[in-house]
């Protein structure tokens, strides 16, 4: 099950409001069983029902995956001096181990 969090997300990217808009008029909690959505304060936008939100659980699995491989890729390409300086030494060997960073961590 994706986190509230992400899904919220994606209800409101399905319904052409931005992140910011999170940030701003929309507070999450947890009451020791669970996260909630506390505040809403979305112009123009209805506060989704446990039921809508469930709708965009899958995309939003897909989402929190997709940050984790991002994270390990990032992590693994290394410092971008020392990725310019591989480059200038050998870029096919550069492109080699980017390649097999990618093929280790594919997206969904």
């Amino acid at each position: 099950m994706a986190q509230l969090v992400s899904k919220v997300k994606k209800y409101l990217e399905a319904n052409s409001k931005t992140v910011s808009e999170f940030e701003n008029n929309i507070k999450l909690q947890n009451d020791g069983v669970g996260d909630y959505i506390h505040t809403w304060n979305v112009s123009g936008l209805a506060k989704p029902t446990d039921e809508q939100l469930l709708t965009y659980n899958p995309a939003a699995i897909t989402e929190e995956n997709n940050n984790v491989i991002r994270a390990t890729r990032k992590s693994a390409y290394g410092d971008i001096g020392d990725q310019l300086d591989e480059i200038y030494k050998d870029i096919d060997a550069w492109k080699a181990r980017i390649q097999s960073i990618k093929d280790a961590n594919p997206k969904e």
